[in-house]
């Protein structure tokens, strides 16, 4: 088996008699004086290993550099890889340059698991699934092993005229994966790598009752390392001019805009922008408090003079204005006065349009002044727009966010043809939006409910339904999207583990157990169960926890390996999967 980055260091280490005790194990205290000193022959022993060389010197011109301060957090963090993987394990709190507030008159965020890569395998919304952290220097194998590109399959493009198979993928075609989106984003990097114009997401809010079950005993600091790893890659999958726009609300906001600004640097925040969810009803009134109504929005640029040159700028134009009063309710009023219908239309519309100026700048706060009419698809849901009344009254789904919303911050940094972005794609209204406004899009979900409603909904489009912004505008249908997944790479081993018998089961565990792929030396930790405990369990048993583990860590297959025959991959995903990496 192969050994791991903590496995070659501690071996190194212990080739000098110096730091081992007599009983074997590591003296830390001298190596970690030895690394503060920069001791020459600890530093040439560290040299000598390739992979050590990689991992803690950095090249300068031709020269390298020892880490000194990676390497000895590297060394203490020992005694808590069981735990967290991370230099803080067990500490939450705000540090600068790893010192904590008390010291420091600066402040950036830190959090247990965030030097760590949470792959966020969730595949049905009620389960909750103990996450697996991959530290980012123990772990690097794994974690290039995960976020290299991956093979495509089931790809098939819907058109108007229907669903064609056996496709090549082209510049042109708009795209829904189904898959992980955290290894899916990081196979675009490939291809899209500062190509996008614009990324919208809607992320689990982390509510505690939401898609984001990690609800374990760093709760936040597991969703603030998810967060953390895809924003890092959305940053680099932006144009220079780019923007990015996140959706949250009050439960982790606060704590994201830390995040984001390490990121995407404090100079490239340009509006916390406070999104007025619509007018108040239902038990939510009753609470003894000011009644919460908005979610917040972040928006960050990659660079803000370049975004600064391209963004347009928005009004609200005199017919769109959030109208002062209803014509019909201004009608049944009058009409005893004897004012006609015809007489009551004109005095609305001189109330709510001819009185007042000809447009308004849109502000940061949405929905919140007497000319903003955005209101929440809960408030709005009479007009159609819901998936259940485009589609079936089963496919209702919470959090839906208006094409009103996703049409003002389309509008706001991209112009026909620029390429959208949504790895948190929903029900697909960001497809949907960016679709009638002759955008291109890549959407990604894992969800089965989702991309089911998503495909149908996207068909509807196509085929020219009018709800949301349809008649904005002048969406008559037309155009298409190319439907593919992420290859997984688990099915015949699950298959050869539903088939086993008394005798097989556990060479089977064994085979589970040493691929790395599926049980890495991170992992290893987490399975719990010792060799008599799994010997005492019934065949079922057995076959229940082995499926599990290779669920839990679901595996696509890497495009370096499309053409080993062990995989079986088919000459139909060979020629798209060709196709989609290769170069716009």
């Amino acid at each position: 088996m192969k050994e791991n980055i903590f496995e070659i260091v501690e071996n190194k280490l212990k080739s000098n008699e110096e730091y081992v005790t007599e009983d074997g194990k590591l003296l830390k205290t001298k190596i970690y004086s030895d690394v503060m000193t920069m001791d020459e022959t600890l530093i040439e022993s560290l040299m000598s290993d390739e992979k050590i060389k990689q991992h803690f010197f950095i090249n300068v011109n031709g020269n390298y550099v020892f880490d000194k301060q990676k390497f000895a957090w590297f060394v203490e963090s020992k005694e808590f890889l069981p735990d967290s993987y991370t230099i803080f394990s067990n500490k939450v709190g705000l540090t600068v340059d790893n010192k904590y507030l008390s010291q420091n008159k600066d402040v950036v965020l830190s959090f247990p698991f965030k030097d760590c890569v949470l792959e966020g395998g969730q595949t049905k919304e009620d389960q909750k699934r103990k996450e697996i952290f991959y530290n980012e220097t123990i772990a690097s194998d794994e974690i290039s092993t995960m976020l290299s590109p991956k093979v495509l399959s089931n790809a098939k493009r819907y058109t108007k005229e229907g669903i064609e198979t056996n496709i090549e993928l082209s510049d042109d075609d708009n795209l829904v994966i189904k898959g992980n989106n955290l290894i899916g984003i990081a196979s675009l990097l490939k291809k899209y790598e500062g190509k996008i114009k614009l990324i919208y997401i809607d992320p689990p809010y982390n509510t505690g009752s939401d898609s984001f079950s990690y609800n374990d005993e760093f709760n936040r600091s597991s969703w603030l390392t998810f967060m953390k790893n895809r924003l890092e890659i959305a940053k680099r999958l932006l144009t220079p001019d780019g923007a990015i726009y996140v959706q949250l609300d009050y439960h982790q906001v606060h704590y994201a805009k830390v995040l984001m600004d390490e990121i995407f640097g404090e100079d490239n925040f340009q509006r916390e922008i406070i999104w007025r969810i619509g007018w108040l009803s239902g038990y939510k009134t009753i609470d003894k408090n000011w009644i919460r109504n908005h979610d917040t929005i972040l928006f960050y640029s990659k660079n803000n003079d370049l975004m600064k040159k391209s963004f347009n700028k928005e009004y609200i134009q005199n017919d769109e204005f959030k109208e002062y009063i209803d014509e019909s309710a201004l009608f049944t009023k009058l009409k005893g006065y004897g004012l006609s219908k015809q007489e009551t239309k004109e005095i609305a519309k001189f109330i709510n349009h001819e009185n007042r100026t000809d447009k308004y700048p849109i502000e940061d706060v949405w929905n919140g002044n007497e000319y903003d009419d955005l209101n929440s698809i809960a408030i709005v849901s009479f007009s159609g727009e819901t998936v259940s009344k485009m589609l079936n009254p089963d496919d209702e789904v919470k959090g839906q966010k208006s094409e009103k919303l996703i049409e003002r911050i389309i509008n706001a940094h991209t112009k026909e043809g620029d390429l959208v972005l949504d790895f948190f794609g929903g029900t697909g209204t960001t497809g949907a939006v960016a679709h009638k406004m002759k955008r291109k899009y890549i959407l990604f979900e894992q969800l089965d409910k989702h991309i089911d409603i998503m495909t149908r909904r996207l068909q509807k489009v196509i085929e020219g339904e009018q709800s949301g912004v349809s008649k904005r505008n002048n969406w008559t249908g037309g155009g298409s999207f190319v439907y593919c997944e992420l290859k997984e790479n688990a099915q015949k081993l699950i298959e050869k583990i539903k088939n086993s018998d008394d005798q097989t089961i556990n060479d089977i565990k064994e085979e589970v157990y040493s691929d790395e792929r599926i049980v890495s030396y991170i992992s290893k930790n987490e399975l719990k169960i010792g060799e008599e405990e799994f010997a005492n369990l019934s065949l079922d048993e057995k076959k229940v926890l082995l499926i599990s583990i290779v669920d839990k860590n679901k595996l696509y297959l890497n495009l370096s390996d499309i053409d080993d025959e062990e995989y079986n991959v088919s000459e139909e995903e060979k020629k798209f999967t060709e196709s989609f990496y290769k170069e716009v």
